[in-house]
């Protein structure tokens, strides 16, 4: 007797990955062997990047601050520390958008804690 094989389950994943590989360059995006391999290391990619967007989305935070204190005549470090102490809890998400939307409302705050 025959070996049976679940054909209709292998061609809905092997669609579903064409699917998605669509738009790839070259055989990766209809040869189902080297599309399989960009689409895994596509998923790698996507979840490593995942998290490295939180520290570049961190550290353009900091540049943002850093340029709006320095307009007011002080540093990141400085600034940080004196919201600290004075127990002005905004995250640097906050600060960045005062910092390059609100500037009057960033001046406050920096007013605030000088």
């Amino acid at each position: 007797m025959p070996r049976s094989v679940n054909a209709v389950a292998s061609r809905a994943r092997r669609k579903k990955v064409l699917k998605a590989t669509k738009g790839y360059f070259g055989r990766g995006k209809n040869v189902w062997t080297v599309a399989k391999n960009k689409y895994e290391k596509g998923l790698q990619y996507a979840y490593r990047d995942r998290k490295a967007k939180k520290r570049e989305f961190r550290a353009l935070w900091i540049q943002r601050i850093n340029a709006g204190a320095r307009l007011h005549g002080m540093s990141y470090s400085q600034l940080m520390g004196l919201l600290k102490k004075g127990e002005i809890d905004l995250n640097r998400k906050v600060l960045a958008d005062l910092a390059m939307n609100h500037p009057e409302a960033f001046k406050a705050v920096v007013e605030k804690v000088k």
